[in-house]
């Protein structure tokens, strides 16, 4: 059974969300990759301000292909989230909750997560296409230079996504493969 759910990803909302759990999102994220994340904690480490609110905000490791004309974005697909563990542990600490990419994250982001319940969504990788689908809005909002890294406001109605590790520290991806191993289907 599919959850809709409706960002903000709050605190009480994100406890509510399980691994394993299938979503449909709505509401507005931020895109993000290496470079502007590399920049914003930068700016951080100096005392200032982000370009954008971080509370409670969920942040799509993207980096998406222009649109062709008539569409709001190019292909949209995650990259891999690991290129953001060292980031992502101070981009909770100052409020961002949700975290969408692909693959697996370090101890210390999962430890993050649970300090600051944290949620992490599997997006497919591959389906870029589809996802922008998804995508009804999107705005460049700081880092125009990094191009595709730039960081951009997008408003998503219905993104298919997958909680692959839920603010208790569950992970979808070690359930997986103990159900695999102890021969449960």
């Amino acid at each position: 059974m599919e959850k809709r759910i409706t960002l903000p990803l709050t605190e009480q909302l994100a406890k509510t969300l399980k691994a394993g759990d299938s979503v449909l999102v709505t509401g507005t994220i931020y895109t993000s990759r290496d470079a502007g994340h590399k920049r914003m904690c930068e700016a951080l480490a100096k005392g200032e301000q982000l370009p954008f609110d971080p509370t409670d905000a969920t942040i799509y490791y993207v980096g998406p292909t222009p649109a062709k004309p008539g569409q709001v974005i190019g292909s949209a697909g995650p990259t891999t989230s690991g290129r953001m563990d060292a980031y992502a542990p101070t981009m909770m600490s100052v409020g961002a909750r949700g975290m969408i990419g692909k693959g697996a994250r370090l101890p210390e982001v999962v430890e993050a997560m649970k300090k600051h319940s944290g949620v992490y969504f599997g997006a497919i990788g591959g389906a870029g296409a589809l996802l922008a689908k998804c995508i009804k809005k999107a705005e460049l909002i700081a880092y125009e230079d990094l191009g595709a890294e730039a960081l951009r406001k997008l408003y998503v109605e219905d993104m298919p996504l997958v909680v692959i590790i839920d603010s208790d520290g569950n992970n979808l991806y070690e359930i997986g493969r103990e159900n695999y191993l102890n021969g449960n289907k």
